[in-house]
C-alpha cells in the first residue's frame, strides 16, 4: 500500500514491510521466539548464575554467546513491536501490543539480568585471565563498556526491582507522551492536521500561514501543557532518584558514560558552541532578518525560506536519485548499501494520521536489517533528512557484522554517518547549481540546518540541564518551564527574534527530552566531528574512504579517540570543536559576501 504526498508531488511514497521481522502480531514464530527466549534465559540462570568466577575462559565465552542470543531474540521482538507502533501511534491495539511485548521481554530478561551484574563483580585479574581465551577476548570491548558502570551498580535485588518496574514507570510515561502527541490535532485553515504537518508549515513561504501554524501549535500544546509538564516532572524526578542511588554527580553523567565520552569532552563542546552563539546564530539570523525586510523576525520565521526561494518540491524518485548519486560519488560501496533500502520495503516515508512524527533509523538486529521512518513532504530539508537517516541505516548495516553486543555505537558516534551523508548530498547539490540565487538559497539552507543541529541542540541541552538541576529542588510548574525555554531561546538565537507568548509551550513536543535525556548534544557532537572529518576528506587525506568505512564497520568496538586517530583528529582538543564551528562560520562569511 502506498500513500500520495500532499501538494503537487505525484510519486507514490513507500511504506515499510515488517515481515522480515514477523508477519504480524499473531505470527506463530513470534510466540515461539518468546517461549524459546524464556527457556534459554532460565537455563542460563540455572546453569551459570553464581559460577561466572569459576568458569574457564572458553566457558565464559560460550556463556556470553548464549546471553547474546537471548539479547538478539528479544531485540527482534521489541523492534517489531516498536516499529508497528510507530507506524500508527494512535492505534490503541498497537499500543497494547507494544506494551505487552515490553512486559514479556522484561519478564524474560529478568532471568538473564544476573549475567551483567555478576560480570561487573569480577575482579580485574580474574577477568583478564578469562580474556586470554579467544572466544572470550572477542567480547573485550563490550566488557570494557559494561564495566564503566561498576561504581554505579546497585545490589542485585535493587537492580531487579528497577528492571521489573521499568514497564510501569519510565516506559509507561514515555508511552503516554507518544500517544498524547500522536492524537493531537492542530486546527489550521479549516483542517485538523498532525504535529508533523503543522511544523512543516513553519517553513511555508507565506508568512501569514507560518504565523497561523505557530499560533495553532502553541495553542494546542498550551491546552495540554499540564500533561506534558507532569510527564517531564515525573521523568526528571525518577532520573534524579536513580542518579542519587547510583552516585552520579551530575544529571548528564549517566549519558556521558553510555556515550563513552568523557565529561570534559562534552563540556568543551558545549562551551565552544555557547561561546560562538553570537558568531553563528546571532550573526546569521540578523542577516536573514535584513534579507526578509524585517527589523525583527518572529519565532515562526526562523525556518522560513528566503524571498528568492522557489520552494521547489522534490518527488520521491528525485530525492532517491539525489541521495544515492551523492553517496556514490564518495563511495560506490556506500551507495550500493544505501540502494538496498530503496529496492526493498525498508523505508516508511508516507504521511499518515497517527504516524510517529519526525524521522529515525531503527537498527533492529544484525540478523535482519534496519528500517527508516521519515515524513516526506518534498522539501529540500526532507531530502537532507532522507540522506541523514540513510547514513544511520548504512552505518547500522556495516556495524551489524560485529554482532548484537558489539555493533551498538554510542550516540556521539552514531550521528557521524548520518551527518556525513547530509554533507555529501549538500556538497553535490551545491556543485551542480550554477545560478547565484539558487546557490545562496542552498547555502543558507545548509547553514540553517547546521544551526539547527549545533546551536539549537546545544540550546536544548542547556534547557534540559536547567530543568533537571531545578527539578532536584522541587516540582517545576508549566509557567517556569516556559520561562526557562524562552530564556535559552533568547540566549542562543539572539536579538533578531521576537518570541510570542505561545512559543513558551514549544519545548513540550521535543521527544528526546522524554525518551533519551541529554541525547541532544550528540547531534552537535556529530555535526562538528563531521565538519572536521569532511575538511580532511576535501584536503585529500590518503585512504580517507577506507578509513571512513572502517570507522563505521567498527560499531562499538572502538572509542572515539581510536576511531579518529587515522584522520589525525582528537575530540579532547578544544581546537577540534573550533575547527568544526569554523566550517559553519565560513559558510556564513560566504553568504555575507553574496549580499
Amino acid at each position: 500500500m502506498t500513500h500520495m504526498p500532499s501538494g503537487d508531488l505525484a510519486a507514490p511514497l513507500p511504506e515499510w514491510d515488517l515481515k522480515d521481522l514477523y508477519a504480524g502480531p499473531d505470527d506463530p514464530k513470534l510466540a515461539q521466539d518468546l517461549e524459546k527466549a524464556m527457556q534459554d534465559a532460565r537455563a542460563l540462570e540455572a546453569e551459570v548464575k553464581g559460577r561466572l568466577g569459576v568458569l574457564s575462559g572458553a566457558e565464559f565465552g560460550a556463556a556470553i554467546l548464549r546471553f547474546e542470543a537471548i539479547y538478539e531474540s528479544l531485540g527482534r521482538i521489541l523492534s517489531f513491536a516498536q516499529l508497528l507502533h510507530a507506524a500508527d501511534v494512535a492505534d490503541p491495539e498497537r499500543g497494547r501490543f507494544s506494551q505487552t511485548m515490553q512486559e514479556r521481554a522484561t519478564d524474560i530478561s529478568t532471568h538473564s539480568l544476573f549475567f551483567t551484574l555478576e560480570i561487573n563483580r569480577l575482579d580485574d585479574a580474574v577477568l583478564d585471565e578469562k580474556l586470554k581465551d579467544p572466544d572470550a577476548a572477542r567480547y573485550a570491548p563490550w566488557l570494557r563498556d559494561l564495566r564503566v558502570f561498576r561504581p554505579h551498580q546497585l545490589s542485585d535485588d535493587l537492580e531487579k526491582l528497577l528492571h521489573e518496574k521499568e514497564v510501569t514507570g519510565r516506559s509507561a510515561w514515555m508511552r503516554l507522551f507518544d500517544e498524547t502527541m500522536a492524537r493531537l490535532k492542530f486546527p489550521i485553515e479549516g483542517k485538523e492536521v498532525s504535529i508533523t504537518q503543522a511544523t512543516d508549515l513553519l517553513s511555508d513561504p507565506d508568512r501569514a500561514r507560518r504565523q497561523m501554524a505557530g499560533r495553532a501549535i502553541g495553542q494546542v500544546l498550551g491546552d495540554h501543557i499540564h500533561t506534558f509538564s507532569l510527564i517531564t516532572n515525573v521523568l526528571a524526578k525518577d532520573k534524579a532518584v536513580e542518579d542519587v542511588w547510583r552516585h552520579y554527580p551530575h544529571p548528564v553523567s549517566a549519558r556521558n558514560l553510555a556515550n563513552q565520552v568523557e565529561d570534559e569532552v562534552v563540556d568543551a563542546l558545549v562551551s565552544a558552541v555557547k561561546g560562538a552563539w553570537d558568531q553563528l546564530a546571532h550573526r546569521y539570523y540578523g542577516m536573514k532578518a535584513r534579507w526578509m525586510g524585517l527589523e525583527h523576525m518572529d519565532y515562526f520565521d526562523r525556518n522560513a525560506p528566503l524571498p528568492e526561494d522557489s520552494d521547489h518540491r522534490y518527488t520521491w524518485p528525485q530525492a532517491t536519485e539525489l541521495v544515492l548519486s551523492a553517496y556514490g560519488r564518495f563511495s560506490p560501496e556506500l551507495a550500493e548499501l544505501g540502494k538496498r533500502f530503496f529496492d526493498s520495503p525498508w523505508i516508511d516515508a508516507a504521511i499518515r494520521p497517527g504516524k510517529a512524527p519526525g524521522a529515525f533509523a531503527h537498527p533492529t538486529v544484525p540478523s535482519a536489517h534496519p528500517y527508516l521512518l521519515v515524513n516526506f513532504m518534498g522539501r529540500a530539508r526532507d531530502v537532507m533528512t532522507l540522506a541523514h537517516e540513510l547514513g544511520h541505516g548504512v552505518h547500522q548495516l556495516l556495524a551489524g557484522a560485529q554482532g548484537p553486543l558489539l555493533s551498538e555505537t554510542p550516540l556521539t558516534l552514531a550521528e557521524t554517518a548520518s551527518v556525513f551523508g547530509e554533507m555529501l548530498v549538500f556538497r553535490a547539490m551545491l556543485k551542480d547549481e550554477t545560478d547565484p540565487k539558487n546557490r545562496r538559497v542552498l547555502l543558507a539552507g545548509k547553514v540553517e540546518d547546521m544551526l539547527n543541529t549545533v546551536v539549537r541542540q546545544v540550546a536544548f541541552y542547556e534547557f534540559e540541564h536547567r530543568v533537571h538541576s531545578e527539578r532536584r529542588l522541587g516540582e517545576i510548574g508549566p509557567d517556569r518551564l516556559g520561562d526557562m525555554w524562552l530564556e535559552v531561546q533568547r540566549e542562543s538565537l539572539g536579538p533578531a527574534f521576537n518570541f510570542s507568548d505561545e512559543y513558551r509551550h514549544f519545548w513540550s513536543y521535543i521527544p528526546h527530552f522524554v525518551h533519551t535525556p541529554f541525547y541532544v548534544y550528540a547531534y552537535a557532537f556529530g555535526d562538528c566531528l563531521v565538519n572536521s572529518l569532511y575538511e580532511s576528506y576535501r584536503q585529500g587525506l590518503p585512504g580517507f574512504e577506507r578509513h571512513y568505512l572502517d570507522m563505521l564497520k567498527a560499531g562499538g568496538t572502538l572509542r572515539h579517540r581510536d576511531l579518529l586517530k587515522p584522520f589525525g583528529l582528537d575530540a579532547s582538543d578544544p581546537a577540534f570543536w573550533r575547527r568544526g564551528l569554523d566550517v559553519i562560520t565560513g559558510f556564513i562569511d560566504e553568504l555575507e559576501k553574496m549580499g
